[in-house]
């Protein structure tokens, strides 16, 4: 069974014989899925295509597909896992083939997510410029119950990282490499939520084939599918409860000076902090 290295370093396969990440809703906004790839043939459900509505969100680009694969690929036999192979992928197809996109089909596309019920919004890509109405979106998103996940971007910046990641209401990710160590091309600044892993990382390709590829768009999926298990085992957590158990379960970086520094994404400590925090919850009437 082909596990990926980044699958195996956040714990998910321990957290396997409790939750898969079942009946969790992901949204993917990004250049859609292969529809006919192995690895994700039980995963998919149909989403949607922004740029032509009535064809299937097909993937044209190749990252899509590569995202939707680390999330959820389940294909034990000849094929990878995702980190939640029970989870459901609906690819929101707002990017073309060349990997760009209107701001404008970004935001249909989380109005989609929103209206479709998505538990989580995959969201591998950034921009360095604030949009107003981007923002509108999150937040809408957020205070309707859909936690979206961003990437910090690939710049090797300090002190900055892209929108939407830089939103309070997201889930911003950084890189890491094999090491545990911070990837160079990750954008790091006190805004980063959460490091997972995103250098060389092996997922699902177009035509049937997979690919290894580096960047914080991979991070980001893993971060996704982690939150897919969370929500499968604890179905009734808000987003803004979601980002507070991440980043207390966070594992402490290595080699790492500064104090209060986002920590390293690991399922199995995520999963340990949902079940004390639930427990020492007070209990409401359901009246």
């Amino acid at each position: 069974m082909n596990i990926p290295w980044g699958v195996r370093r956040i714990r998910a396969p321990k957290a396997w014989n409790r939750t898969t990440g079942q009946r969790v809703k992901v949204g993917v906004i990004d250049t859609g899925v292969d529809f006919q790839h192995p690895d994700l043939q039980h995963t998919l459900e149909r989403g949607i295509n922004l740029l032509q509505r009535t064809m299937l969100p097909q993937d044209d680009n190749g990252h899509g597909t590569h995202i939707a694969g680390s999330i959820a690929a389940a294909n034990p036999v000849r094929g990878m896992i995702g980190v939640a192979p029970r989870s459901a992928i609906y690819p929101v197809k707002a990017f073309d083939y060349n990997g760009t996109a209107f701001v404008s089909d970004i935001i249909l596309g989380i109005e989609w997510c929103v209206r479709n019920r998505m538990d989580v919004v995959n969201m591998s890509f950034g921009m360095t410029t604030r949009s107003k109405s981007l923002l509108g979106a999150v937040n809408n998103a957020y205070r309707s119950g859909v936690l979206i996940v961003a990437s910090s971007g690939n710049d090797g910046k300090r002190g900055t990282i892209d929108f939407p990641a830089r939103f309070a209401n997201t889930v911003s990710v950084g890189a890491l490499n094999r090491q545990g160590r911070i990837a160079k091309f990750t954008n790091r600044s006190a805004l980063v939520d959460i490091y997972a892993p995103g250098d060389k990382v092996e997922s699902a390709w177009l035509r049937g084939r997979r690919r290894i590829m580096s960047g914080t768009s991979m991070a980001t999926s893993h971060v996704t599918g982690a939150i897919a298990l969370l929500l499968a085992d604890k179905p009734g957590l808000k987003p803004g409860e979601v980002k507070e158990i991440l980043k207390r379960s966070a594992r402490p970086l290595r080699n790492v000076k500064a104090p209060r520094r986002a920590g390293e994404l690991d399922v199995m400590r995520m999963l340990q902090t949902a079940d004390k925090i639930k427990s020492a919850s007070p209990a409401r009437e359901s009246g």
